[in-house]
């Protein structure tokens, strides 16, 4: 399909809802812990502008702050309004983490392997102007960890309260949430739920995000995601399951795109109802390898994260480094869309039928 023009949506204002039924639902995903907010509000922007139907965010005030500036500038150019998804989760996650170390713990000579593997550059004086991690930056994908010779680096978890939470949501008001999960923690999932029904907000949607277990049968992710459901639909909250075939990854080529895929094949009829959206390790190459799966018709959509980032990465370091948004750089802006866009608009086509269940 070829890329739209610059400056005009290329989703032909397809509405959230509808894109979850034909099979043309794409997500970005900015990242559960990620505070960066000049990225988030140039990446909310040109994905907005691109025809993405969600975005996925930090359950924080100046995350959502700047999703919706980068949102409303799309907007101006006539994109669709996506809906605002915020994170959330039922324990401790490494969504919900970031990277720590003292710099005056590491050697002099040090080659920092650490700051070559980090996709946010988060790490280093040249990228960040201090030494250590910039923590805004950093969004918890754990390459850092083993690369460090020494051991050094620590991840922090960052989950939020339990009395907090209806009070921040009824104040930010999103469409729909994302809940991070792990097998055997259902009665903190239900705690979750309740807490989203004591907010009022009136969600549309409430994805499920959850990684098979090392090994384990398709059946035991299955009957996982059926006790969710069972408490989803006792609330009156809406499912869609997201199927993290490879959390936190954003790798690129054929074998990250192919774990995605996998485990949506493996899953296969015994999910519940509701519509099935592919993430984790989801790349250029998750569609065509849906296709030579004909698996297609299955997949209600997709998530875009760490690919997503990465192909815009060298236009957000020039506007940053000129001190500006780069939706304000007209002589950098449209390069970048054009890549948010080849991204995109192979999810877009229509022609697939509905998804049933959702």
């Amino acid at each position: 399909m070829p890329v739209s023009s610059v400056g005009s949506p290329s989703s032909s204002l397809l509405q959230p809802e509808q894109a979850l039924a034909q099979g043309r639902w794409v997500k970005l995903i900015c990242g559960a812990s990620n505070q960066d907010l000049a990225a988030i509000e140039d990446l909310a922007g040109l994905y907005a502008l691109a025809g993405v139907q969600c975005i996925d965010a930090a359950a924080d005030r100046g995350v959502v702050a700047a999703v919706r500036r980068g949102m409303a500038w799309a907007q101006g150019r006539g994109a669709g309004v996506p809906w605002l998804m915020l994170s959330l989760s039922d324990g401790p996650d490494p969504h919900f983490r970031k990277a720590w170390f003292d710099p005056a713990c590491c050697p002099a000579d040090c080659r920092r392997p650490c700051e070559r593997v980090c996709p946010a550059l988060a790490i280093g004086v040249a990228a960040t102007g201090h030494e250590g991690v910039l923590e805004e930056r950093c969004y918890g994908c754990g390459r850092c960890l083993p690369a460090c010779p020494l051991g050094l680096i620590e991840e922090r978890s960052q989950v939020l309260a339990a009395a907090d939470v209806p009070a921040l949501l009824a104040e930010l008001q999103p469409n729909a949430l994302e809940l991070h999960c792990q097998a055997g923690r259902l009665p903190a999932f239900a705690q979750r739920l309740e807490q989203l029904a004591a907010s009022g907000v009136p969600l549309q949607r409430v994805a499920v995000s959850m990684a098979p277990a090392a090994a384990a049968p398709p059946d035991a992710l299955a009957q996982e995601l059926w006790a969710r459901f069972a408490l989803l639909r006792a609330a009156g909250f809406r499912p869609l399951w997201q199927l993290d075939g490879k959390p936190m990854s954003g790798d690129l080529g054929p074998a990250p795109a192919r774990e995605a895929v996998r485990l949506l094949a493996r899953l296969g009829r015994l999910a519940p109802p509701g519509p099935l959206q592919l993430a984790g390790g989801t790349n250029a190459q998750t569609h065509a390898e849906l296709d030579r799966q004909n698996l297609r018709a299955r997949a209600a959509g997709v998530a875009f994260g760490g690919e997503a980032r990465r192909r815009l990465q060298p236009w957000l370091q020039q506007a940053h480094q000129r001190g500006l948004r780069l939706l304000d750089c007209a002589d950098l802006w449209p390069d970048a869309l054009r890549q948010a866009q080849a991204l995109v608009e192979p999810w877009l086509s229509p022609g697939l039928g509905l998804i049933q269940g959702c």
